[in-house]
């Protein structure tokens, strides 16, 4: 099946415009993310039309879990108790299931008579798209299939090509010849054996950067790498793993750099977007239990696997650097001015992507957020700088 979902996923037949192919935005040389320079890639029938949210890479989903809304997880927010460790020197990987800074008090249990507090540590996490709207990978194959600004296949000719492709006859010596004739049946199928693909194609994951390498004792970080590792942990200054968890859990698996869950980070808006109306992320995503107002704004945090070979950065590729990315986090608030507009007098437009009503939703308290206008940011240039060779180091081998 996964042999039959290699060539599923290269055919071009299968959109509307008999041009594109999961590949055309999701290049395997490219981390299968997109290969240019823009997040928004052209579709439609005649090309003529764009995705309305940055392209994000394919890899490392196998262990993406489905949406719900549930506890906050432990290991990533310091809300467990595991035992606290030193920090490990360059050479060693971090002790399975342990924090590098203290952990703090754990959440209170749910009672008849606490649910209100209980209910507070209840948060979106899993799903797949920058909205959660699918849960597994049949149906995010499926979303871009039959998206209009996207593929734009038609149903009717997309089952017709699967009956007569050249990769049919091993499809139903698979599923059995019968599914020729139950439509349903064999697109259900197909989109499953892409499914298999991903999961079973070692390209996808294959978890071969020197970080992987370096929680396996085979590689060392260098000085500023590990001054990177160390302010990305760090709960007063960059504090970026409280959402991209960077520890081996007690599952002895590699991390993933991300704690599966969602936030609103109020970033700039983005000119260039084919957007007509403001993106309200989750409560948006088509759940009904994610209709909520204060769930407008939220994005799934994603995996930071690769990230210094992308180009664009954020839901709507607002920012197109690194360093800018980096310092987003740095500066929105001690320095907003770097990245939103003023209005005529002077005022600077914060969160200028999202309506005013759902401002609150955005994550003010958490380090390095929090510092009122004017204030030294929670990290210095030096140590953004120190962050992005760390981030460097979670880059796979170059596949060909």
């Amino acid at each position: 099946m996964a042999q039959v979902g290699r060539d599923i996923f290269f055919d071009q037949a299968l959109s509307g415009s008999g041009h594109l192919s999961c590949a055309s935005c999701h290049v395997p040389q490219n981390d299968y993310a997109p290969a240019g320079t823009t997040g928004f890639m052209p579709g439609g029938r005649r090309l003529e039309r764009q995705g309305s949210r940055n392209v994000p890479s394919l890899m490392y989903l196998e262990r993406q879990p489905p949406f719900s809304i549930g506890p906050d997880n432990a290991e990533s927010e310091g809300t467990g108790t595991p035992p606290a460790a030193p920090l490990p020197t360059p050479s060693q990987s971090p002790p399975a299931g342990t924090s590098p800074t203290p952990s703090t008090a754990p959440p209170p249990a749910k009672t008849a008579r606490n649910t209100q507090d209980s209910a507070a540590n209840l948060v979106p996490q899993g799903g797949l798209f920058w909205d959660g709207r699918a849960d597994t990978l049949e149906e995010q194959a499926n979303g871009p299939l039959f998206n209009p600004d996207e593929m734009a296949a038609d149903k009717a000719a997309v089952i017709h090509h699967l009956q007569h492709a050249s990769y049919t006859a091993a499809l139903l010596a698979l599923i059995g010849p019968n599914a020729a004739n139950k439509p349903d049946l064999l697109l259900s199928e197909a989109l499953f054996a892409l499914a298999r693909y991903q999961m079973e194609e070692q390209r996808f994951h294959p978890y071969s950067s020197k970080f992987d390498l370096w929680l396996e004792g085979k590689a060392a970080f260098t000085p500023q790498e590990r001054r990177g590792y160390l302010a990305f942990n760090d709960p007063d200054r960059a504090n970026c793993a409280a959402c991209h968890v960077d520890l081996v859990g007690p599952d002895r698996v590699p991390p993933l750099l991300t704690d599966y869950q969602f936030e609103a980070l109020g970033v700039p808006a983005n000119a260039h977007t084919p957007r007509p109306t403001p993106d309200l992320g989750l409560c948006d995503s088509g759940r009904l239990i994610a209709k909520a107002a204060g769930y407008c704004g939220m994005f799934r945090t994603p995996s930071l696997r690769n990230v210094s070979r992308r180009q664009v950065f954020f839901h709507n590729a607002a920012l197109t650097s690194l360093t800018q990315a980096v310092d987003f986090y740095r500066l929105r608030d001690p320095m907003p001015q770097a990245f939103y507009p003023r209005n005529r007098a002077g005022q600077v437009l914060k969160y200028n992507d999202l309506p005013e009503r759902f401002h609150p939703n955005i994550d003010t308290q958490d380090k390095p957020f929090g510092q009122a206008e004017g204030m030294a940011p929670a990290f210095s240039e030096q140590e953004r700088d120190d962050i992005i060779a760390f981030l460097k180091t979670l880059a796979d081998r170059r596949q060909h």
